[in-house]
């Protein structure tokens, strides 16, 4: 050999490794849930009939889901 002429050290194998463990963190990163800072916690409002009523209540929740269920 020439002395102008190095040998790599890494191998295939070596390489492809690498790049296959970098793709694979770097899918883990995207699936992973962001965490986000804790919201402070804001006051309920009131609920129009007091909490001892029985029966059916309107609640924003409800209203909420009957939008999402329209057709």
């Amino acid at each position: 050999m020439n002395e102008t002429q190095k040998t790599s050290t890494l191998s295939r194998r070596t390489v492809f490794a690498g790049a296959g463990a970098v793709g694979a963190l770097a899918a883990a990163v995207a699936v992973l849930p962001k965490a986000s800072p804790p919201a402070e916690a804001e006051p309920v409002a009131a609920a129009a009939q007091p909490d001892d009523a029985e029966g059916y209540r309107l609640t924003a929740h409800i209203q909420r889901y009957y939008q999402t269920a329209r057709v």
